[in-house]
């Protein structure tokens, strides 16, 4: 059948898909807890209001990510679990940290409420490091030597920067007053290493991989990559000259940045996708080589073609009851 020739393309794209609707929303969740100012718990209290209906949502994403790499591309999900075994610990570690904080701080005596959050801040930072450093081993092959690793360790304080950046931006649409204008400091100050970090990327990347190196230099897909890094940088200028000017009269554009910051991260997200593809581990195993029988792919599909729609239309709607600026912290 012509379909089954497609079909780990199809498997690769929802993949990607999730990957990316991941990175976004729980981007910003774990951003928000990163950037918790532990002299202020009214403001805290605030920044988990923002994230509370939808934190532990967001991270559905990830599950089903992992899920159709572990159907579709078993063998690859093998190699890269194998490779990545302490960090992907690091990271559930981190996350059950983070869900444990966010129940217990609402439940301990007053006393002990600033060590639950110094904790949420933790498992923040500690998920969004572990992803970050999980990124550059994979973009590094998974290589064990030095400037393997040091590349690795400079994704992680990237990716957690990037983080902080979509989260202050969601407090910039979501807070008010004094929380609104500290989030808008804080995003700059991301806005600055974040650019760097995709600066160094768009150099160092092609020049540590041949594969990555041919690609974006032959015609055609070369100007694709360079239209990319350029598109995203156009879009810092434009969160650089829109954080200078807010916040504006009637709070208008304080959804701007956030907009921006997901563009950003989408068009980083494609190039990066594009600079790989067809390979699910870099320059050892291709979609097609890692990817599961034609029949239980075609099984597979049909059920991921009911599920996805209906995850993706409870976040909408979930996003759409809770639209607007964030009220009190209540436990129920």
């Amino acid at each position: 059948m012509i379909l089954d020739e497609h079909l780990p393309a199809i498997f690769a794209a929802l993949m990607a898909f999730s990957v990316l609707v991941y990175a976004i929303l729980d981007g910003y969740d774990l951003g928000v807890g990163m950037l918790l100012p532990m002299r202020n718990e009214q403001q805290r209290d605030t920044m988990i209001a923002s994230i509370g209906p939808f934190w532990d949502a967001n991270e559905t994403w990830l599950v089903l990510a992992i899920g159709l790499l572990l159907i579709a591309f078993p063998s690859a999900h093998n190699i890269i679990l194998k490779e990545l075994y302490f960090p992907a610990a690091l990271l559930l570690i981190g996350l059950i940290l983070r869900g444990v904080s966010f129940d217990f701080r609402a439940k301990v005596i007053q006393s002990r409420k600033d060590t639950w959050d110094k904790l949420f801040k933790l498992g923040s930072f500690m998920a969004a490091a572990c992803q970050g450093y999980m990124l550059g081993m994979f973009v590094m092959g998974f290589e064990s030597s030095f400037l393997a690793v040091a590349f690795s360790l400079l994704s992680a304080i990237g990716v957690a920067t990037a983080y902080t950046l979509i989260g202050a931006c969601w407090l910039i649409m979501k807070a008010e007053g004094e929380l609104q204008a500290k989030a808008i400091g804080w995003a700059r100050k991301a806005g600055y290493i974040a650019f760097t970090g995709i600066l160094l990327v768009s150099v160092i990347n092609p020049l540590i991989n041949e594969f990555v190196f041919s690609r974006w230099t032959t015609p055609p897909l070369a100007y694709l990559f360079a239209f990319v890094p350029l598109l995203c940088f156009g879009f810092f200028f434009m969160g650089y000259k829109t954080l200078k000017r807010l916040p504006l009269e009637n709070d208008e554009c304080c959804w701007l940045p956030f907009v921006l910051c997901v563009s950003i991260f989408t068009f980083s997200f494609v190039g990066l996708a594009l600079s790989f593809y067809p390979f699910v581990v870099p320059n050892q195993v291709t979609i097609w080589q890692a990817a599961s029988a034609p029949e239980s792919l075609r099984f597979i599909l049909y059920g991921a073609l009911i599920v996805i729609p209906c995850i993706f239309a409870y976040t909408l709607f979930s996003y759409r009851v809770f639209w607007g600026k964030v009220r009190d912290l209540r436990y129920y």
